[in-house]
């Protein structure tokens, strides 16, 4: 067996696999949006997490159609030894990770600057959908619950709220669990940490596993665009 049918062959068995991936996450999506009753029941406790299954249907769609299509221009460009879905594959794995660098690069440099972003859209939910929008409140108190944080920054986001106003009071999670009622003034003695700061350092703490998973991925993805380079070099040797 040469190094070129070698290569070929590996390029279909993972492109395969990352075909069944797709169709699987594809199958998921489908299922979640005509029965969504029995596949919350299977996703157990995450679904007591505000998790929706509209969203979850959405996010399996369309990740499950990118990996069924980069599942097929792998498989085929290789299996047909066609030079055009071999180079569309290595452009799109290109593309890829170009904006995964971009978006490591500018989480990186600009970190205060999507504070600012996501301060700016934080607080203003806060103040007028908590407590009025289903949505926006599932998610806060999810997170505050899980995370044992408050607000985006700290209690003061509550702070002239609509939801002060209508209950009298901050969220329970601003305050110790031994108060009744949670006040301003009991809020700032309990000097529990805004989310952000909590995620923050959950996402210090586990910075290595994430280095690890990116830096996993990337070498993946190089791997496959050499690969794919590859073959394609080797095509137009022998075409010429």
């Amino acid at each position: 067996m040469g190094c070129f049918t070698f290569v070929k062959m590996m390029m279909v068995f993972f492109n395969l696999l990352i075909l069944l991936s797709g169709l699987t996450l594809l199958a998921m999506g489908i299922w979640a949006s005509v029965d969504a009753t029995s596949f919350i029941q299977l996703l157990g406790p995450f679904a007591s997490k505000g998790m929706q299954h509209v969203t979850v249907a959405c996010f399996c769609l369309a990740i499950g159609s990118a990996l069924v299509l980069l599942g097929l221009l792998g498989c085929c460009g290789a299996h047909k030894e066609s030079k055009c879905l071999l180079l569309t594959f290595f452009s799109i794995v290109l593309i890829i990770f170009i904006a995964e660098v971009a978006a490591a690069v500018v989480a990186l440099t600009y970190s205060s600057f999507a504070e600012g972003i996501l301060r700016a859209w934080a607080t203003p939910a806060l103040q007028k959908d908590y407590g009025t929008d289903p949505a926006v409140t599932n998610i806060w108190n999810t997170t505050m619950t899980e995370m044992k944080c408050c607000g985006f920054s700290n209690y003061t986001d509550f702070v002239g709220s609509n939801f002060e106003k209508e209950n009298g009071g901050l969220p329970q999670s601003c305050c110790l669990a031994n108060i009744a009622a949670c006040s301003p003034e009991a809020a700032g003695q309990s000097a529990v940490q805004g989310c952000f700061e909590q995620i923050l350092a959950s996402l210090k703490k586990h910075a290595n596993i994430v280095g690890g998973i990116a830096a996993g991925i990337g070498v993946l993805e190089i791997s496959a665009m050499v690969v794919s380079i590859y073959l394609y070099c080797h095509l137009d040797k022998r075409a010429s």
